[in-house]
């Protein structure tokens, strides 16, 4: 704990306010009025561990700023790699324009610098002159997309998120699965994928008994939009895919990258948000032609 001077204020830095409950409830709040979300069931399940650690400014007992470091293990053309991933940049409407934000990234930049491969974030339409400053720089994913070929038989079971069994076969298979491609694919990110399942996909997830692999996908009209495929073993995606096709399914959407991509149309992806990553270490960071994959997004 450190107190600082800022404009005026005195406020006190903590990193990771995950157990103090009154801070721990202010940082959800401050989430929840920035961006709609609340990690108080993440937290609560147990998904919420030292792989997700708040750098904070506190007032009093009052979360009023924050920037987040995920952990991330990568592999990327077959080796091993370590990032982390900045996220859940927010700051109380009562304390923006004082460079809080900033003191909290480039504390996190100065702890970080020499143990990772590449720093990086997913910056929302609002702020992507500020990361620039930074050393960060703007990169395109590619999203591929294929059309089904002939489909085969494929037995699946909907997972139920409120029941704890069903939650933790999914954890399981997510906290130990293999990289979904050794082209470019994370690993130890149970806990993200586990906050989508919670909050972003819980109707859409699926265990596969002979694959012995969780799956997330949505089903809509001619169009099949894979999110992720979990498994221990390696597995073709592809054919995963083709099996939870439908008959009336034109387009296979693949929200990561596969393995193979031979055949697919690869297209620049125009998501919501912009990618900006900064090479630390090593000089490495993300490849182009590649797709973040959406569960492992902070």
């Amino acid at each position: 704990m450190k107190l600082t001077k800022r404009r005026g204020m005195c406020v006190e830095f903590r990193k990771n306010v995950r157990e103090n409950q009154n801070l721990r409830d202010s940082f959800n709040q401050l989430a929840e009025d920035t961006f709609g979300i609340h990690f108080g069931q993440w937290h609560a399940r147990g998904y919420w561990t030292e792989k997700y650690v708040p750098f904070s400014y506190i007032e009093g007992d009052r979360v009023i700023a924050n920037v987040s470091v995920n952990l991330i293990d990568f592999t990327i053309a077959g080796e091993e790699k370590k990032a982390i991933q900045i996220g859940t940049v927010m700051t109380h409407p009562d304390y923006r324009n004082r460079g809080l934000s900033k003191d909290l990234l480039m504390k996190v930049l100065d702890e970080y610098r020499d143990h990772v491969d590449f720093v990086y974030l997913f910056a929302n339409q609002n702020v992507l002159e500020l990361y620039p400053k930074f050393g960060f720089q703007a990169q395109e994913e590619t999203l591929f997309t294929m059309v089904p070929g002939t489909a085969g038989e494929v037995s699946e079971r909907k997972l139920d998120m409120e029941e704890k069994a069903d939650r933790d076969l999914a954890y399981g298979i997510a906290r130990d699965r293999l990289p979904v491609s050794t082209r470019f694919g994370t690993r130890n990110t149970g806990e993200l994928f586990m906050f989508y399942a919670l909050y972003a996909f819980p109707d859409n997830l699926y265990y596969l008994e002979e694959e012995e692999a969780v799956v997330m996908f949505q089903r809509g009209g001619e169009r099949l939009d894979l999110f992720d495929v979990a498994c221990r073993e390696t597995v073709d995606v592809r054919k995963i895919a083709e099996k939870l096709a439908g008959d009336d399914t034109r387009q296979i959407v693949f929200h990561f990258t596969p393995e193979e991509t031979e055949g697919m149309q690869a297209d620049v992806f125009h998501g919501d948000d912009v990618l900006f990553v900064l090479p630390m270490k090593s000089g490495v960071g993300i490849p182009d032609g590649v797709k973040h994959p959406l569960t492992a997004q902070a």
